[in-house]
């Protein structure tokens, strides 16, 4: 029986991501040791990040796998160790640089994140709802995506995400759950039960501006923000903090609900932000004999992007139409997003649709430095 080499034993481990830093295992020097013995036995000692790491069980479970594809393996332990203070600062060096810039990385003239902050004039429109089946869909692309619920009062992204984990704390670096290959933080997974949020404007701002400095999300293709309804404090500490934001406004086909959405995409005016689209949602209920219903009229997704077209003076596109799906809010009840688990029905089909065409867009190098000097 031949023993495995070292390099084909660290060459499996590298196989192992880690579920938060979603970055091989070897290459964030959790990888102690690795070694093999006489008889197939093979023994790894992984460094955890923090002592009360939450993924502790799947990083195990997944080393041992990756260990036992090799020939020759018929036993696999791994022993489970916390990185030392130095080596967590090895870590932070890896991934932030090792003179890393206080502020937002998203502001940086280097990043080439898309940040979609979802919007609605009004409550009950299913903008969590959007927001996280978006995300899901581009994520299920191959696309990085993280999600910032900055809903402060009404949280909801955790549970429509299937989220029950805590963030993990690397010193003063957070590490954010992730769910179908999306990074999602809230304030929910920092409150204890269903305990409110009772904060003045201050503290809203102060709370969205360490979410998106503090939390580690890497390089993201695609940053979605879930926004609160309406046009007040938080609204305004995005265009602030993340002047590149694109706002999507969701709303439903009544007329007064177009008519209030209207006044939270033409915020976009006041801060200088682009609207990237409108979409409607509760567009409509298919009935058993294939008709079709409209429970909350007609026309206000159009209506609403032929405004926003006027007011910004550009094309608004009205990105597409979302019938009532049952099994869409049975998704959300569930934790698991309807792109995923019924990709096929009428509503995936449609969200899978807006999805695509915002992957789709191209990321804009315009007043980035290239690095390229014209010869003379």
């Amino acid at each position: 029986m031949n023993t495995p080499s070292h390099p084909d034993l660290l060459a499996a481990l590298a196989t192992v991501i880690d579920p938060e830093l979603r970055r091989p295992i070897t290459e964030l020097g959790m990888v102690e040791s690795v070694e093999a013995f006489d008889g197939g036995q093979v023994r790894a000692v992984v460094r955890l990040t923090v002592a009360g790491c939450p993924l502790r069980e799947t990083i195990t479970h997944d080393a041992t796998e990756a260990l036992k594809t090799l020939d020759g393996v018929t036993h696999v332990s791994v022993e489970l160790t916390v990185m030392t203070a130095e080596q967590r600062a090895e870590l932070k060096e890896k991934l932030k640089g090792s003179n890393p810039e206080r502020g937002i990385p998203f502001n940086s003239e280097t990043s080439l994140t898309r940040i979609y902050a979802v919007a609605s004039g009004k409550g009950g429109v299913g903008k969590s709802s959007v927001t996280v089946n978006l995300a899901c869909a581009l994520a299920a692309k191959g696309l990085r995506v993280g999600i910032v619920d900055a809903d402060i009062y009404g949280f909801s992204v955790p549970g429509l995400m299937g989220i029950t984990q805590s963030p993990t704390r690397v010193d003063e670096m957070i590490l954010p759950p992730v769910a179908y290959g999306v990074k999602v933080i809230s304030i929910g997974m920092f409150v204890a039960g269903n305990q409110p949020v009772a904060w003045r404007g201050p503290m809203l701002h102060r709370a969205l501006e360490q979410f998106l400095g503090d939390v580690y999300f890497g390089d993201l293709d695609v940053l979605l923000l879930d926004l609160p309804p309406g046009t007040g404090d938080v609204a305004i500490s995005v265009a602030q903090l993340l002047p590149k934001a694109e706002i999507l406004v969701v709303t439903t086909p009544q007329a007064a609900a177009a008519d209030v959405a209207e006044r939270a995409g033409a915020i976009a005016v006041q801060t200088g932000q682009k609207v990237a689209g409108v979409i409607e949602n509760m567009s409509f209920l298919t009935l058993p004999d294939g008709s079709t219903m409209e429970l909350f009229g007609s026309g206000g997704g159009e209506i609403l992007a032929k405004r926003l077209s006027q007011s910004m003076n550009t094309s608004v596109e009205l990105l597409g139409q979302i019938p009532l799906d049952v099994a869409l809010r049975e998704g959300g009840d569930a934790g698991m997003p309807i792109v995923l688990a019924d990709p096929e029905s009428p509503a995936a089909q449609v969200l899978l649709g807006i999805a695509h065409g915002l992957s789709v867009r191209p990321r804009g190098l315009a007043g980035m430095n290239l690095g390229v000097t014209p010869r003379s």
